[in-house]
This record gives structure tokens, C-alpha cells and sequence, in this order.
């Protein structure tokens, strides 16, 4: 039988149906895979950047961290270096002091040896001095050439050699000389020159002066020098050269100058041993009056501040330059802290055939 043109399969269309709704499902679940993929793709994306954040912001923060550090480990290194500085300073002082501590402990009893000496000879010089005293109105020849009125039987000079033809009489004129106190010497420094002039300690040292002058024989050549940093010639117009006194008024200049002045400044025995050596021909007798050994030597200290050491040794360079020969007498007038004076002029007087005596208060 033909068939009739124009009818519809129904099967065919059935199966292509079925082949385009499979298709379909394939694409579409295709299609939900990848989108599922995508999706998860992006979170991955987004967790690496957020993870890549966290770290740079810890790397950022390391690198803060580490220039605080640095600035930190600088900072230790200029405290450590401060510290090693001040422990060296520290190291060389207490060297220093160690050195020093040894020098003195080294010498103490050579010192104390001295001074137990010295103590002997002192009281051997004041019986001396007794015998002296009840010799003097005996032995006077009337040829002083100024009077001297002392209080009491003080006016004699114990043990000293007053002779020679040139004679020379050092005064030390330094700040020292207001006191035997250092606390006393520190107030009277800030008084009126003329209260300095008045203090008890000078007024005797002048006049030791005024009654040294008195037992210079006429014909005798004579210099009176005041020093301190610097030596001052004080018998006016005659620096350099000898004096040669005839009567009383060549001296009372001097001594008139001497009471003018008033104490100040450092000590220094060069200044007044390159003074004598301006002196043609040399002296044969030296009379020293000072109350401790010099506090600076040939210069101006640049610092403050010297110690025992130090002025033991500005001693010993200035001894030195004195005249060969020529007998030194010192008189050593009271000062405190300063042990080591009275041993170190002993010892001149022995090497050089001098004397040396501390006046009491009331001398002369």
C-alpha cells in the first residue's frame, strides 16, 4: 500500500527529541561544572592574594622591626662605647693612684725616719738657742745697722749663720702665707688687701724680715727678693745686682715694700732661684722664708690641683739650680697638710751646710 505523502513519523521525532534533550543536559551540566570550576577558582584566587597580603604585611612589619633594631643596636654601641671609654679613664686614675699610693708607702718610713731626726735636731737647737740667748748681751758689738724690738727674749736666730758678704733673704709672698690653715687661708683670700696685710701669719714673716735686716754687718752686699709666681725684687731700682749697705735706710725700703704688699698667688722656687742667678758675683749666705713646698714648678699650671707627689718633685728641680756651695738657712713658718716640707728643707740644709728652724708664734 503507498504511503501517503505528507504524514509524520512519529518515531523519528521521538528519537530526535530525546537526542536534543541529552545534548541539552550535556551542555547544560557542562556548563554547571564549569561554572562550579570558576567559582572555585576564584575563591582559590582570592584566598592566594589574601594569604600573599598577610605575608607582605609581615614582611613590612619585619623590616620595621628591624630598622628599630638597628637604630636600637646603634644606640647600644655608642652607650657601649661611652662605657669602655669612662671604664679606661677610670682604669688609668685609679692606676695612677695606685702608683702614687706605692711612691708614698714606698717613702713613709724613710719620711717618718726623717722626721724622728729632724725632731732630734730641733731640740739639740733649742738648747743651742738657751745658750745663745743668755750669751747675746755679752757678745753684742753695737755694729747692727737697725733696731728690732721684739716681744719677750725672742730676738735671736737659733742655730742660723748670720755672716757673709753677700747675703740674699728670699720671701715667699704666696697666697699660703695669709694662714696655717687652709680653711683660714681660703677666707682671708677674700678679704681687702688691707686685712690680708693685717693677718697674724704675714705680720710675722715680715717681721722676721725686719729683724734679719738688723743683723746685717756695714759692708755687707745684700738682695731682698719677694716671690710667688714670680720673683720681685724689693729693694727698689736694683734688680740684678748686689746692694751694698752703709746704714739703716738701704733697708728699710724693702721692708717698708714688704709690709705694702699682700699675699697671693701660687709658689715657685724657680722663680726665685733664677732671680739669684742673676746675681754676679754668687751669694755666700741664703735666707729662705716659706711655709711648704712650691705648688707650681717652671711654668704656669695649666689645671687646678697638685699633689704631694707633684710638689716634692717641683722641689727637687728647683734645688737644683742653687749656687754651689752656698749654705741655705731656712725658716719654715706653720702650714697644714704639707708633712713632707719640713723633711725636704732639713735635707738642704744638711747638703748645703745651712740650718733650718720653725719659729714659734711669737718669733721674733
Amino acid at each position: 500500500m503507498k504511503r501517503r505523502r505528507g504524514e509524520l513519523n512519529v518515531f523519528s521525532m521521538s528519537f530526535l527529541d530525546a537526542i536534543t534533550a541529552g545534548f541539552a543536559s550535556v551542555v547544560l551540566l557542562f556548563m554547571i561544572v564549569s561554572a562550579n570550576a570558576l567559582i572555585e577558582g576564584r575563591t582559590a584566587i582570592e584566598d592566594r592574594e589574601a594569604e600573599a597580603r598577610r605575608w607582605e604585611l609581615r614582611v613590612l612589619t619585619g623590616q620595621r622591626n628591624l630598622v628599630q633594631l638597628k637604630d636600637q643596636l646603634e644606640s647600644q654601641l655608642r652607650e657601649w662605647n661611652a662605657l669602655l671609654a669612662l671604664r679606661q679613664g677610670l682604669a688609668g686614675e685609679i692606676a695612677d693612684t695606685q702608683t702614687e699610693l706605692m711612691a708614698m708607702t714606698e717613702d713613709s718610713e724613710a719620711r717618718r725616719a726623717a722626721i724622728e731626726r729632724l725632731r732630734r735636731e730641733l731640740a739639740e737647737l733649742n738648747r743651742q738657742s738657751e745658750e745663745l740667748e743668755a750669751t747675746r748681751d755679752e757678745t753684742d758689738d753695737g755694729t747692727t745697722l737697725r733696731s728690732f724690738q721684739g716681744e719677750g727674749n725672742r730676738q735671736y736666730l737659733t742655730g742660723m749663720r748670720m755672716g757673709g758678704e753677700r747675703v740674699v733673704i728670699l720671701v715667699d709672698t704666696s697666697t699660703s702665707m695669709l694662714d696655717r690653715t687652709i680653711v683660714n687661708i681660703l677666707r682671708r683670700r677674700n678679704m681687702t688687701p688691707e686685712q690680708q696685710r693685717r693677718a697674724p701669719k704675714w705680720q710675722q714673716v715680715v717681721n722676721t724680715v725686719d729683724w734679719l735686716t738688723t743683723q746685717i754687718a756695714p759692708g755687707t752686699q745684700v738682695q731682698i727678693i719677694g716671690f710667688n709666681d714670680k720673683a720681685t725684687w724689693l729693694i727698689p731700682g736694683t734688680e740684678g745686682r748686689w746692694v751694698t749697705v752703709s746704714d739703716g735706710a738701704e733697708l728699710d725700703a724693702p721692708v717698708e715694700a714688704l709690709r705694702a704688699t699682700h699675699p697671693q698667688g701660687p709658689t715657685s722656687l724657680h722663680a726665685a732661684f733664677n732671680a739669684i742667678e742673676q746675681l754676679n758675683p754668687a751669694p755666700d749666705n741664703i735666707f729662705l722664708l716659706v711655709d711648704g713646698l712650691p705648688t707650681m714648678g717652671e711654668v704656669v699650671p695649666t689645671r687646678g690641683g697638685v699633689t704631694a707627689g707633684q710638689r716634692l718633685d717641683h722641689f727637687n728641680r728647683a734645688v737644683r739650680q742653687l749656687p754651689v756651695g752656698v749654705p741655705v738657712n731656712t725658716i719654715l713658718f706653720p702650714m697644714e697638710g704639707d708633712p713632707q716640707a719640713a723633711p725636704a728643707y732639713w735635707l738642704v740644709a744638711i747638703r748645703t751646710g745651712g740650718s733650718m728652724m720653725a719659729p714659734s708664734e711669737d718669733w721674733p
